[in-house]
């Protein structure tokens, strides 16, 4: 424990008598700070017990008075006045100024030199450290040794959690709970989520410090603490510890020691894991020229039921899409939940990321195909494309399915599209994009040109021609002209184009054309 008010008042060869403020003598004392000054407070710093012979005492009351409120004011934890050489008592001004504000005030008779009260606050402070680093120390071989043991991760936040008499929690990278213990937390580590979301938008290493409630009492919280972990500015994880009190020092650098273990654990399996996605990379090249059955020898291991033949699976490619929000590369994101997803659930999933690109393979159905639906959902600044349910001998085609559905999901700036949209459904919507629509400019301006100087809408009369294929009646009744009107127009077209209207393909790229205009 520090040295506090009380152990000095204790202790017999110091002699001190308290005067006033017995109530606080529990206070710890960071300092002892000898000062005769009229005003020592822009001096201080805080937690300092300031001793004084009073030779500077103003006479009057009020200024006696003044003098004690300054010193609380400036976060004193204690006022010694020495008597015997200046006063013979201490003046009864700065005892009823030191009990209305709480301040612990000892007298120190004049036998006790300060330089003893100095000594034993020193001695104390010392002890204070050395017991903090060897608990530290014995801390941190049991940490360790933990961490290498049979649980790993666990065993290492349940021994943290005793160390600090409180709760430790380890989130993943997307910010779900990997281990918390003791078991009671569980409920309290799931409230922080949002907290842990908002340090997961800060490069690491950055912490945070709540208040949080605990359990079901409105008055009892817990002194929260988060720290981001990770050697790199993105964090691979996150560590949670709660205390009934703050944290001392000592269980400071406990928690330092955990958060460098666990950074150290969490690098070691990005190591590993890129490592795997290498392999992944490999073998996605082997799917998709065809060598199936070699890659589904060399993965069975590592990827077990995924490569079994003819299991349907999901081929997804991902790539930023419009309108990116935050402060986190979106597809990075997506990987790393994607990634947690797969561990939690024990599924075999094949991820490869890339230059500005994210590659997976997962089971039809599977917890993986889940979340990467559900965190499209709301996911801004990414575009996924997603093919049918096939069987992995068969991921040449899944590829280029989802390449299709991938850009069409980047023209319809959506977030998500799968194949079966793009092989339903209208080729309309397909039309965007700035080459068709450069196209289809090129190909209508000659018609446009001529109805901004000329009598006759050739625009409106090729519409509505195309409309009711080629037929002169039902046409020119739709525009409100005489059916040769109508003719003489379409061999106006036919002369600025200089093609037939008599091309099938002709009349269909001008219809695509009239098409992409309009949605444009």
């Amino acid at each position: 424990m520090p040295p506090t008010l009380a152990s000095l008042v204790r202790a017999p060869a110091l002699r001190l008598t308290v005067l006033a403020g017995g109530e606080r003598l529990d206070a710890p004392v960071r300092w002892v700070h000898t000062s005769e000054l009229d005003d020592p407070a822009p001096f201080l710093e805080g937690g300092e017990l300031l001793l004084t012979t009073g030779i500077k005492f103003a006479p009057d009351p009020e200024s006696l008075r003044a003098y004690v409120h300054r010193l609380a004011d400036a976060g004193v934890v204690g006022l010694g006045v020495g008597i015997g050489l200046t006063h013979e008592r201490v003046p009864e001004p700065i005892v009823q100024a030191a009990a209305e504000r709480g301040l612990p005030l000892l007298e120190v008779p004049q036998p006790t030199p300060f330089i003893a009260i100095s000594k034993a606050v020193s001695a104390a402070l010392a002890a204070e450290q050395y017991k903090a680093v060897t608990t530290t120390y014995e801390a941190q071989q049991e940490l360790t040794r933990a961490a290498l043991g049979k649980d790993g991760t666990a065993a290492m936040l349940r021994r943290l959690a005793q160390r600090l008499d409180g709760w430790a929690a380890l989130y993943d990278a997307a910010g779900q709970v990997v281990h918390a213990a003791p078991d009671w937390a569980g409920r309290r580590v799931e409230r922080l989520t949002a907290e842990v979301e908002r340090l997961r938008d800060r490069p690491a290493p950055s912490a945070a410090a709540v208040q949080e409630p605990a359990g079901d009492s409105e008055d009892a919280t817990d002194c929260v603490e988060l720290q981001s972990l990770g050697a790199g500015r993105r964090p691979r994880g996150f560590l949670a510890v709660g205390t009934e009190q703050r944290l001392t020092t000592s269980q400071r650098y406990v928690v330092h020691s955990a958060a460098a273990l666990l950074t150290l654990a969490l690098e070691q399996s990005r190591t590993l894991q890129q490592a795997g996605e290498r392999l992944g990379a490999a073998l996605l090249r082997m799917l998709l020229a065809g060598e199936a059955v070699h890659a589904r020898a060399v993965a069975e291991r590592l990827y077990g039921t995924l490569f079994d033949a003819g299991a349907p699976a999901r081929l997804f490619i991902a790539e930023p899409g419009p309108n990116p929000s935050g402060a986190r590369d979106p597809l990075a994101a997506l990987g790393d939940h994607l990634d947690n997803t797969a561990a939690r659930a024990a599924e075999p999933a094949l991820l490869v990321r890339g230059d500005h690109r994210l590659t997976v393979l997962a089971a039809d159905g599977g917890a993986v195909h889940r979340a990467c639906v559900a965190h499209t959902d709301d996911a801004e600044g990414i575009a996924v494309g997603m093919s049918a349910a096939l069987p992995p001998d068969q991921a040449a085609t899944a590829h280029e399915q989802a390449e299709r559905a991938l850009a069409v999901a980047l023209r319809r700036a959506r977030a998500f599209v799968g194949h079966d949209e793009v092989g339903t459904g209208s080729v309309l919507p397909l039309l965007h994009g700035d080459a068709v629509r450069a196209f289809a400019d090129g190909l209508l301006r000659p018609l446009r040109d001529h109805d901004a100087t000329s009598r006759g809408d050739l625009v409106a009369s090729l519409n509505a021609w195309l409309s009711h294929h080629g037929q002169w009646d039902a046409a020119a009744a739709d525009l409100g002209v005489h059916r040769h009107t109508l003719r003489y127009r379409m061999r106006r077209v036919e002369e600025l184009l200089g093609r037939s209207l008599d091309d099938a393909d002709v009349r269909m790229e001008l219809w695509l054309a009239l098409r992409a205009c309009s949605n444009s």
